[in-house]
């Protein structure tokens, strides 16, 4: 099943959600309209909004709170993102320049304020005390995920545990908070409820390491990210902190400083570096885990059309992964094979050197590789090509042989 196919499932609903983003994002105020639209326009895969309404129709909900569940989700991770591209500074997102690269620093970071509020205006209109707990606790310990993910920024020493902490509060809790509120509107039990916040936390841990996955292996038009974003802003994610564990000595000086200066100049080694170590078919590896755990959460859940578009869409969420590390596998044995040649080519360009290096002595050959070159100051030694099966140099009209 195609992400389309999933949306056609709930296209109605997702049709619904979109008209009720519309509406409540509108403001008399008309900056804010202004910037309303610039993030509309955006799109995006609108996967949250998603997530909430095939999870309330896998419930057996009927009515429109999950419709207004969607709009509010989907208002809280748009909020984040304004205030995340003024902090990391960020100028392209969705492949369009962001709101902050358009409008400033500071209406970015005001309109994300309304963004916030108005998601909790909506949420306070269900009037449902769990849906409040849930959004409430979500929007703290999203906020707290921000300022670890501040703290960990240019920091090579982050450890993998820290990390995962990180994109759990930042990412991950949210996929959780929408599901359960999903199951919360529509009245299921408590088993119902667990098995959906245990299946969105999952997805979302999935879909983040597939985007640190992506951040090194991805078309920039397609993806609508600059490669390498996150190692232009020092953050130390998996594939890197992966490298930095299992790299040689080089690598890892490379990579420990590449992440505490930040930038792109050494992006290339650094991929490099990334890809002969595997960190990331290790990050795909963690990610489909991830997703299978997502899928057993589900086992609670009864069959359904809406069940299967769940399946369906935590198995999209990684099936570019294998595409990915692969590619990335292949490249880098493209780059050991050009390197081995490139290496072979210098090894033949040395030996046919040696005769114009040593003059025109004639020279008698050592063994174990070395050539012993009589000179008239004595003897000195070369070493050889390894493949070179040299036994002895004769003089041949006016040139050295190997023999």
């Amino acid at each position: 099943m195609t992400l389309e196919d999933i949306r056609a499932l709930v296209k109605d609903d997702l049709a619904s959600v979109n008209d009720v983003i519309r509406a409540r994002l509108k403001s008399a105020v008309p900056l804010v309209d202004q910037i309303a639209e610039h993030i509309i326009s955006g799109g995006g895969k609108r996967l949250r909004p998603m997530l909430v309404v095939l999870a309330g129709r896998a419930c057996g909900h009927k009515g429109n709170a999950h419709i207004e569940a969607a709009a509010f989700i989907e208002f809280i991770h748009t909020a984040t993102l304004l205030h995340d591209d003024v902090v990391d500074g960020s100028s392209l997102r969705r492949g369009r320049t962001t709101a902050n690269e358009v409008f400033g620093n500071q209406a970015s970071v005001l309109v994300g304020d309304f963004v916030y509020s108005r998601a909790f205006q909506m949420m306070a209109a269900l009037q449902s005390q769990p849906v409040m707990e849930i959004m409430a606790d979500a929007t703290n310990v999203i906020a707290e995920g921000e300022v670890l993910q501040l703290m960990n920024a240019h920091d090579a020493d982050t450890t993998e545990q820290r990390y995962l902490e990180v994109i759990y509060r930042k990412t991950a809790k949210l996929f959780e908070a929408g599901a359960e509120v999903a199951s919360v509107l529509s009245g299921s039990p408590t088993a119902i409820r667990k098995a959906l916040a245990s299946y969105g936390r999952h997805l979302g841990t999935a879909y983040q390491l597939v985007d640190d996955v992506l951040d090194y292996r991805s078309n920039p038009t397609e993806r609508g990210k600059n490669l390498g974003d996150d190692l232009a802003e020092g953050k130390p994610t998996l594939p890197l902190i992966h490298a930095l564990k299992h790299g040689n000595e080089g690598q890892r000086a490379a990579i420990r400083l590449a992440i505490e200066q930040g930038g792109l100049a050494q992006l290339e080694p650094i991929v490099a570096a990334i890809e002969a170590t595997g960190g990331l078919e290790y990050t795909a590896q963690l990610a489909r885990s991830e997703a299978e755990r997502a899928l057993g959460a589900l086992e609670e859940l009864p069959g359904s059309v809406y069940k299967d578009g769940l399946v369906a869409l935590a198995r999209f969420s990684v099936e570019h992964t294998t595409e990915a590390a692969a590619g990335a596998t292949a490249v880098a044995d493209r780059r050991r094979s050009r390197r081995r040649r490139l290496w072979r080519r210098r090894q033949w360009g040395r030996a046919a050197a040696w005769p114009r290096r040593v003059g025109r002595t004639p020279g008698v050959c050592g063994t174990g590789g070395r050539l012993a070159l009589l000179q008239r100051g004595g003897f000195s030694t070369l070493r050889a090509p390894p493949f070179l099966a040299v036994r002895r140099i004769e003089w041949v009209r006016g040139s050295y042989l190997g023999v």
